[in-house]
């Protein structure tokens, strides 16, 4: 079964890096979407930057573009997400997830919001003061 698998949370300092790290298992799609959200108590999920590994350029909310940055390692097994000069406003539970609904449906697809994700990691806590 797909299994997710978050590590790389923590306490920084305005203006310090995190990077997050997702292990993935459990599946063979060559096209799907992978994405990192955040949410603070009392407010939606909100997707911070998505790639779509059929091509195509990784998509990043207007709050971190600039300063994080999604990637994957070659056997496409995990992916990153590299966050500088971290603001408190970062402070959030971070998921990572997997949509295996549409390999066809690009990046658009992957930017329609939480809810075209079927499979979620457990969260890491990133804290920034």
């Amino acid at each position: 079964h797909v299994q997710l698998v978050e590590s790389g949370g923590g306490s920084v300092q305005a203006g310090g890096s995190l990077r997050l790290s997702c292990a993935t298992s459990g599946f063979t799609y060559s096209s799907y979407c992978m994405a990192w959200f955040r949410q603070t108590p009392g407010k939606e999920r909100e997707g911070v930057a998505l790639i779509f590994t059929g091509g195509g350029s990784p998509y990043y909310a207007d709050s971190v573009k600039g300063r994080f940055a999604i990637s994957q390692d070659n056997a496409m097994n995990t992916v990153y997400l590299q966050m500088n000069s971290l603001k408190p406003e970062d402070t959030a539970m971070y998921y990572c997830a997997v949509s295996l609904m549409s390999p066809y449906g690009g990046i658009s697809f992957c930017a329609g919001g939480a809810s075209r994700y079927n499979y979620w990691g457990q969260g890491t806590q990133v804290t920034v003061s």
